[in-house]
């Protein structure tokens, strides 16, 4: 059964004390972790469980990340090969890179 018509949620949550951000659908956790390096934001690793692959999920944690920290003064070093590939995609987001 294919899931891809179903709508992307947006009720992404940051997990400061967890250094995380996460979005859970169909009671799946989905996840970005981060290290707060200085005023960086080292995302080195994001989560998305098989049955929810894609759907854009992951794109929309990334995104969560990237927001976070423009509105924060942070900067983000993309360690996890999405989130490099993710930034490679959305030159907007050029200036926020560690």
């Amino acid at each position: 059964m294919s899931q891809s018509n179903q709508p992307i949620p947006a009720d992404v949550v940051h997990r400061p004390e967890l250094n995380r951000f996460e979005l859970e659908v169909d009671g799946r956790l989905c996840r970005a972790d981060y290290r707060l390096d200085g005023n960086a934001m080292s995302v080195h690793h994001t989560e998305v469980p098989p049955a929810l692959e894609g759907r854009g999920l992951a794109a929309v944690l990334v995104q969560a990340v990237f927001d976070h920290a423009a509105s924060n003064g942070l900067t983000v070093r993309p360690l996890c090969s999405y989130v490099r590939a993710w930034a490679k995609r959305h030159p907007e987001v050029s200036g926020l890179l560690a």
